[in-house]
């Protein structure tokens, strides 16, 4: 599955506060109501259902509602994403760093000290 820069970009937001990272990990032990989600944050609940709809819009987590309990849990692989970038992006930078290397080794053994 390919993501769009949108839905990337969308997810670099929502995970680049930390109440929302906070809410992602707490959502890693499990689904959690608003108001789980609320207990450790001191702010407003409309604060924390702003969050919370960002977190959403960004594919990371799903809500159910169950007559007046809306719940929150993770999107199965939502991750996955944020992850793929990274590693596409460590494996370059690591095959330039042992080009560097192998270049300096070979520096080292054409100029001795």
């Amino acid at each position: 599955m390919i993501e769009s820069q949108a839905d990337l970009d969308r997810m670099f937001h929502a995970l680049s506060d930390r109440s929302r990272r906070g809410m992602i990990d707490r959502l890693g032990r499990g689904p959690a109501s608003v108001t789980e989600l609320a207990a450790p944050l001191a702010v407003a609940l409309p604060t924390v259902m702003k969050h919370l709809q960002v977190l959403e819009d960004s594919g990371l987590v799903l809500s159910e509602k169950s007559g007046r309990v809306r719940t929150y849990r993770l999107q199965q692989d939502a991750l996955a994403a944020v992850e793929r970038w990274v590693e596409q992006r460590k494996t370059r930078w690591s095959a330039a760093f042992d080009r560097l290397d192998q270049y300096l080794a070979e520096e080292t053994e054409t100029f001795p000290e």
